[in-house]
């Protein structure tokens, strides 16, 4: 059953993919990659006979590694390079080059990238430095590169990158003085100095690349580039990345979410920390600080992130290694007490448990161990430990159902050999499916053997415990990362707001010359959404806050109202009345703190709400524009004491159910909470989460919005205190360039069209959601086993739910499934139809379906009409399908739409249409 369901999961998955891997090899920009990664030839400019010099090294390393391709140096001084004849320029080369290597003075550098696409050179490495790095000049000069880049439709790494280094096709294109081990991770860096480091460390550690790439200053080719053409490289079985910085986050994410599900990404990200911190009128800009923003983004994407360079690497080899723990809990087998203890305290220090023993475990411990051996999470079997100890120990441990790893710890004492210790535990570690690691404490030669022979038999070893339970704890992360992308929410629909409204109040601050939305008008923008706010009132005088206080009965709150002034607490802008003449005092003498503020601060009157008495927890809500992210969403504990305790977490819209509980989840508040007996009720706060990410979504004039407090108590919350912020400027720029800033592609509400069926049935054609995961199950099993045929190239009985989440939680950016939605009886999805979009962006391929019920109504024209606009929106040029050359209708379809059919053969047709 398990085998069939992954013979499901993967075929079904190479379908989604094929338009993608096709394109591939189809598409210029990635084809060119593959001729920078898999060249058949390569040319280095700047080719030198001088000892030490970058042109001397970079041809020593391609000639003396074994590289089989042709190899052309460049120089016009010289008629040979190190006994190969030399070229004066790459139009003088009598062949087509795929590689050209640029190692020469950074003013030339453009002459030579003209030079190149001329002779149709399809990718460049640049080791030149001497570009932005150096002010105005140097960023010329990379205008003209790009521009020469862009003309000629070249990719190219650099300016000042160290190389590529492709190890198994002994591809050395690189300054390095050291050669990498075959292997199956790909090693991506920004730090050229870092990839030298790794490189000597990888080769003592016995570490694998399948390529290590130095990206230099990301002139053209970028992480997100790379991270797409390494996703599909069939060498490759983890990505490494070190990063200081992202030139665009939204690539970068789209392309991480689509291949985290099956490579493993780890990252180290530099730069964690600001010597100063942007003035920001809210408290959401001063508490969701860059790093935590890349946090956020790293997890949204499913991307283990670390802190160490071992770090990097163990994890990265672990999860290419061994199968992922499903659960936190780590048995620790041992022959020294003092290295377990160090691994437990590294363990519980990041999150994680010892399994605890169950009692069939304990008793059948106590028969293989003496009597003076403890039987208990880690367990120390004694320095004296045989290897028959250690095997009978391991394998009654193995079969314990509530471990979720094991970690074995040997030190080189007593009577157990490491190198027969090896080989038992490379026999034992196959009764099991899940992750074993070891950890071998010495540098002796039979130690270093031990870890070579565990190493290559797939079993991480390691030379201390903690890096061993970090490793442990890193793998578990990557789990959760999956389950939370896999994660099926809740429905929880946002009813359509009165948009005319909301951006007359935005008119009206704009006409006013004002940026800051005043208390009212920003619980406005929340009631509109559905959002619970406590009643308020305006009042401009004394005598009007006294009637209105009447009218809402004491005790009440005024707050001072006034453009200049960004938090009321600190200037004490907040009282509480209790009776009519205190409330005229109050209101002259909120009047006077705001005027003594600041010479120029406007008071505009007070806010009066009632007093909430039963408080509960209070909680803050809000959303900024980050420079490079775009909107992102915090939560966490709220009040005057926000920027004190900075607890919060940072996410990203569009939000939803899954996604608003893991931002919950993230909060100290919330496991307080949790704990005391008094938990918050996550499904009122998920609701609102949800709605809140969808207001910042539809109103990208917002620059940052607070709700704090948000009051919550039991299954009630309510908002007492909003704030907004608009950036005219950056509005005014956004529009002029039509310019979607969200890192992840929002739910793209244009669709969204009723239709009518030939029989007058009404439809509502609309992008699939992730929440229609189980209406669009029960939509394929209506299927019959013809119509699953034609769609599907075979019949399935069952679709895996890892597969149906692929096909409703979707990255808008690379695809959309339309779906035909009936509206009565629950709203059953009748049709469906799905284009994928090239990584070029010019062509895509769709697959149509149609219940059989509703096939002969027309629905399949009309989702066809959909598909196609949604292609020349996108910018396809072409869409196309395969199609069985039986399924009659679905060609009849195609050929009255326009589109051109060939047969490939007697099973399958092409169809494809050129867009306008």
């Amino acid at each position: 059953m398990a085998h069939r369901k992954f013979k499901v999961i993967r075929k079904l998955y190479t379908f989604i993919q094929t338009a993608f891997l096709e394109r591939a090899e189809a598409n210029l920009g990635i084809e060119n990659l593959g001729r920078i990664f898999n060249p058949k030839s390569v040319a280095v400019i700047g080719a030198s006979e001088r000892e030490g010099s970058i042109g001397a090294k970079l041809i020593r390393n391609l000639t003396g590694a074994g590289y089989a391709g042709a190899v052309f140096p460049v120089n016009p001084f010289r008629k040979t390079v190190q006994g190969i004849a030399a070229y004066p320029s790459i139009s003088k080369i009598p062949q087509k080059i795929d590689l050209a290597i640029i190692a020469t003075p950074a003013h030339t550098v453009p002459q030579i990238v003209e030079e190149c696409g001329k002779a149709g050179v399809s990718g460049i490495i640049i080791i030149s430095s001497g570009f932005r790095e150096t002010g105005a000049d140097g960023t010329a000069l990379e205008k003209q590169v790009l521009e020469h880049q862009k003309t000629f439709g070249m990719r190219i790494i650099g300016p000042n990158s160290f190389g590529v280094i492709r190890p198994k096709n002994n591809l050395y294109a690189t300054f390095a003085d050291k050669q990498a081990t075959p292997g199956k991770i790909a090693f991506i860096s920004q730090s050229a100095a870092l990839c030298a480091s790794a490189l000597d460390w990888a080769w003592e550690a016995q570490v694998g690349f399948s390529v290590v790439v130095s990206t230099g200053s990301m002139l053209d080719v970028e992480l997100g580039d790379l991270i797409e053409y390494f996703g599909n490289d069939p060498q490759t079985r983890s990505i490494v990345l070190y990063v200081e910085y992202l030139k665009n986050p939204r690539k970068f994410m789209s392309a991480a979410r689509e291949f985290a599900r099956t490579k493993p990404i780890v990252l180290i990200k530099a730069g964690r920390f600001r010597e100063s911190i942007e003035v920001t009128l809210t408290h959401t800009g001063a508490l969701s600080g860059e790093d935590a923003v890349y946090d956020a983004a790293f997890k949204r994407a499913g991307i283990v992130r670390v802190y160490a360079i071992n770090d990097l690497f163990n994890c990265a080899e672990a999860l290419a290694m061994q199968p992922n723990p499903t659960g936190p809990n780590l048995t620790i087998i041992t022959n020294a007490g003092g290295p377990s203890i160090m691994a437990t305290d590294h363990l519980i220090a990041k999150g994680g448990k010892l399994s605890p023993l169950s009692a069939e475990t304990v008793h059948a411990l106590k028969k293989v161990l003496p009597p003076y051996c403890r039987v208990a999470n880690p367990i120390d079997i004694h320095e004296e430990a045989t290897p028959a100890r250690f095997r009978d120990v391991i394998e009654i441990c193995l079969k314990d159902p509530q471990s979720h790893g094991f970690l074995v710890i040997y030190t080189l004492q007593g009577a157990t050999d490491p190198l027969a210790l090896a080989e038992t535990i490379v026999t034992l570690a196959k009764q099991t499916g899940k992750p074993f690691l070891t950890c071998l404490m010495s540098e002796d030669n039979r130690c270093r053997e031990a870890r070579r022979i565990l190493q290559r038999n797939g079993i991480p070893s390691f030379a201390n415990p903690e890096d061993a339970a970090s490793t442990f704890m890193h793998m578990y992360s990557y789990t959760q990362n999956m389950a939370l992308l896999y994660q099926t929410p809740r429905d929880l629909s946002v009813k359509q707001t009165n948009p005319d409204f909301l951006k007359g109040i935005l008119r009206r601050a704009f006409c006013e010359g004002r940026k800051v939305i005043s208390l009212p008008e920003s619980l406005r923008f929340l009631e509109e959404y559905k959002i619970p706010t406590v009643k308020t009132l305006l009042a401009r005088t004394p005598e009007e806050a006294q009637a209105l206080v009447s009218e809402l009965g004491y005790p009440a709150v005024m707050k001072a109202l006034s453009p200049q002034v960004t938090h009321k607490s600190r200037i004490g802008g907040v009282l509480t009345v209790c009776s009519p003449s205190e409330t005229a005092l109050s209101f002259e003498e909120l009047s006077w703190r705001v005027k003594n503020h600041t010479n120029t601060a406007e008071f505009q009157g007070v806010a009066i709400q009632p007093m909430i008495r039963e408080k509960g927890y209070e909680l803050i809500i809000g959303s900024k524009k980050d420079p490079q992210f775009g909107a992102v969403i915090i939560f966490g504990a709220g009040g005057t004491a926000t920027e004190l305790f900075r607890d919060v977490s940072v996410g990203f819209p569009p939000l939803n159910q899954v996604l608003a509980r893991q931002l919950i989840e993230g909060t100290a508040i919330y496991k307080h909470a949790s704990a005391s007996g008094l938990p918050l009720d996550v499904g009122v706060l998920e609701e609102i989460l949800v709605k809140f990410s969808q207001l910042v979504i539809d109103f990208p004039e917002i620059a940052e919005i607070d709700v704090n407090p948000l009051m919550v108590n039991g299954s009630s919350a309510v908002a007492v205190d909003a704030r907004m912020v608009i950036d005219w400027d950056r509005v005014m720029r956004e529009v002029a360039v039509h310019h979607d800033d969200h890192i992840i592609a929002a739910y793209p509400k244009k669709y969204v069209t009723p239709r009518k069926l030939k029989n007058a049935t009404q439809v509502l054609l609309r992008p699939i959601q992730p929440e229609d995961e189980a209406r669009f199950d029960e939509f394929l099993k209506s299927l019959s086993p013809e119509t699953m045929r034609f769609r599907f190239f075979e019949i399935i009985k069952e679709i895996p739910h890892e597969m149906l989440t692929r096909y409703c939680n979707l990255d808008y950016d690379r695809e959309i499934a339309m779906v035909a939605e009936l509206q009565e009886g629950g709203k059953p999805i009748i049709g469906a139809v799905r284009l994928i979009v090239g990584s070029d962006g010019k062509s895509g391929e769709f697959a149509i379906l149609v219940g059989d019920q509703w096939q002969g109504l027309r629905l399949g024209s009309k989702l066809m009409d959909s598909l196609i606009e949604i292609g020349k929106d996108m910018g396809v040029k072409k869409i196309y399908g395969y199609v069985m050359a039986d399924n009659y209708k679905m060609l009849q379809l195609c050929k009255k739409k326009g589109f051109m059919v060939e047969t490939l053969d007697e099973e399958t047709v092409l169809a494809s249409l050129l867009l306008p």
